[in-house]
């Protein structure tokens, strides 16, 4: 792949294919007309940014820890200062009881959430297995079910004992918020025009909250009011101090109880 990437040609930027990344890519395509944009799951990212099939990519803030190679682009983030609705924990029997925990494939910085979470609050470490993309959580019999993005919005919670959402579990147990996806590139990309970009993106983005939910709405089969709500009041999308210190923390966690390797610090301070 071409590496030199004047005037953006030829980049290949990967975004993730949920609601939660409109207000980032809001007006990208016509700001980098030279960058191709591909949509996908956010584990798919990093997966082709790892392999040299992306240059740039929003992808799950997990990944960065073992990727230390990679770089932030962008102040520009899914975050959440609270409940955060579209990551969900729903349990079978109650949290302390929990021997297994399907997660969902989509993203594994909420599988690592879930997992620190349930050991840090329920105190327990669970046999893991996986629920796939595509399938719901009626299709595995585990005792807690991971689901993330879209089908965390719709799912139907009251068949369920305890639904955890992990922004507001997060939120209250760590008094930080808690950042879900970084934009970010491989080495010897060039990012100094795409990092304009994707702030200038992300700030009409979060200018035009009410005609992304509209069209989201309408395209989803949502009520606009649910989808205005998730896009104003449940994320956050500028990666600022606090933001920061929560990755340190999640990362500080994630080493403690043997989800990732030990890492340089400046994986989440950078």
């Amino acid at each position: 792949m071409n590496t030199s990437n004047d005037n953006n040609t030829e980049l290949r930027i990967g975004a993730v294919s949920y609601l939660n990344t409109k207000p980032l890519v809001y007006g990208l395509a016509e700001m980098l007309p030279a960058a191709e944009l591909v949509f996908d799951y956010p584990s798919r990212l990093a997966d082709a940014l790892a392999a040299g099939e992306l240059d740039i990519a929003l992808v799950p803030s997990a990944e960065m820890f073992g990727h230390p190679e990679w770089s932030v682009v962008s102040n520009a983030c899914i975050a959440c200062r609270g409940p955060v609705l579209s990551v969900k924990l729903l349990f079978r029997v109650p949290p302390s009881q929990v021997r297994t925990l399907a997660l969902d494939e989509g993203s594994r910085t909420s599988a690592m959430l879930s997992q620190i979470l349930l050991l840090e609050v329920a105190h327990v470490r669970p046999q893991l297995t996986t629920l796939p993309l595509g399938h719901e959580p009626v299709d595995v019999d585990a005792d807690a079910v991971l689901v993330i993005g879209d089908r965390a919005i719709r799912c139907r919670e009251e068949e369920f004992v305890e639904v955890w959402d992990l922004g507001d579990r997060w939120c209250r147990w760590a008094e930080l918020p808690f950042v879900f996806a970084m934009w970010v590139a491989r080495p010897g990309v060039d990012t100094n025009l795409v990092e304009k970009a994707l702030t200038e993106a992300r700030d009409q983005g979060c200018q035009n909250l009410a005609e992304i939910a509209r069209e989201q709405s309408l395209a989803m089969q949502l009520p606009y009011e649910l989808v205005f709500e998730y896009l104003s009041r449940n994320l956050h999308f500028e990666l600022g101090v606090r933001e920061r210190r929560g990755l340190e923390l999640f990362h500080k966690k994630a080493v403690a109880h043997e989800l990732v390797p030990q890492l340089c610090e400046r994986v989440a301070r950078r």
